[in-house]
């Protein structure tokens, strides 16, 4: 994931890049014809100081590595957020990103 988190007046806005294929279970393998398991991030987690700012539940339908942007208030410059995502395979991938 690559994130970027930056103060603009009061608030902090945070643009989330997730690297992850999305693949819906629908599509097939061009050269075996068989489907493509699908794997597709279910939900991606935004905390600051341990209290969620952000949650998003995905599904199939969302393209390959989806970008999220959203702000909220209370951080500070220097102030860390940890950012978590888990597929449905059950995959799990953390970040963490200060607040610039």
């Amino acid at each position: 994931m690559k994130v970027k988190a930056k103060m603009k007046k009061e608030l902090v806005i945070v643009k989330v890049l997730a690297k992850h294929p999305m693949e819906t279970g629908m599509r097939k393998d061009k050269k075996t014809d068989e489907l493509i398991p699908a794997k597709y991030i279910q939900e991606l987690i935004c905390k600051h100081q341990d209290k969620v700012v952000f949650e998003a539940n995905f599904g199939r339908a969302v393209s390959k590595n989806p970008y999220v942007a959203f702000s909220f208030k209370g951080g500070q410059p220097g102030d860390t957020l940890s950012l978590t995502w888990v597929d449905n395979t059950g995959e799990t991938k953390a970040v963490e990103a200060t607040i610039k």
